[in-house]
């Protein structure tokens, strides 16, 4: 299925099975394995293809670095070819992580209109290597595709029984409506910001760094501290 075929399909993907069979197609017309679209700096996964995209995209935002953080976008896509020997230095953490999951490659689109950006396609490979010419420019058009996508984007922040995306999280809800990936880390953040008496943004690096520290998701570090509160 060429990537124009799959443009219209995204129209007509209107439930969570029919976006995640989208994604895996698009993913595969690209050349990659799996791809994810969060918005700018991580802030929140709104959209992924399998497991390994999702770990990805939580694996910067627990660490603070990553392909996906840093791009400029000077040149479109920003690629990664080879993380064992580009990202040690750079992103020592997260070439470890990426790594653990069996990734070597890395690819990011911006997601803007104009000059407006305001997230990311990723995609991630298990093999070395560039992309092609073609497969970077069709990209970049399924990447304006989703700008549409994201911004009629309604988030849904009702906490579903599902636990993320290592646990099988199935991603978006109905159309034009995406489940909070995140909402209890941006919970944990808010109890830990009142628990300690400081800004968000530091609450919410001391979250990420007590998730580091003990090898756990951050999602789970997360449920750790709303376990705490009183019932």
């Amino acid at each position: 299925m060429s990537v124009q075929e799959l443009l219209v399909g995204l129209e007509q993907a209107v439930d969570a099975d029919e976006h995640r069979i989208w994604a895996v197609r698009c993913a595969h017309a690209l050349g990659l394995e799996g791809i994810a679209v969060s918005l700018r700096w991580g802030a929140e996964l709104v959209w992924f293809s399998n497991d390994v995209s999702a770990r990805l995209e939580d694996a910067q935002f627990t660490l603070g670095q990553g392909p996906g953080l840093s791009a400029d976008f000077g040149v479109v896509p920003s690629q990664v070819a080879d993380l064992q020997t580009a990202a040690g230095d750079r992103w020592p953490q997260f070439a470890t992580e990426a790594g653990a999951l069996g990734v070597r490659a890395v690819f990011v689109w911006p997601v803007r209109s104009g000059a407006a950006w305001f997230g990311t396609l990723t995609g991630y490979r298990t093999t070395p290597g560039p992309l092609t010419p073609r497969q970077a420019a069709d990209g970049l058009l399924v990447a304006d595709a989703l700008t549409g996508r994201l911004l009629a984007w309604q988030p849904d922040a009702r906490l579903s029984e599902r636990s993320g995306a290592a646990e099988g999280d199935d991603g978006p809800g109905e159309a034009g409506v995406v489940d909070l990936h995140r909402v209890e880390v941006h919970q944990a953040t808010g109890v830990l910001s009142v628990r300690l008496g400081v800004p968000m943004d530091e609450a919410l690096v001391r979250l990420r760094a007590q998730a580091f520290a003990s090898g756990q998701p951050l999602a789970e570090a997360a449920r750790e501290i709303l376990s705490e509160l009183p019932q």
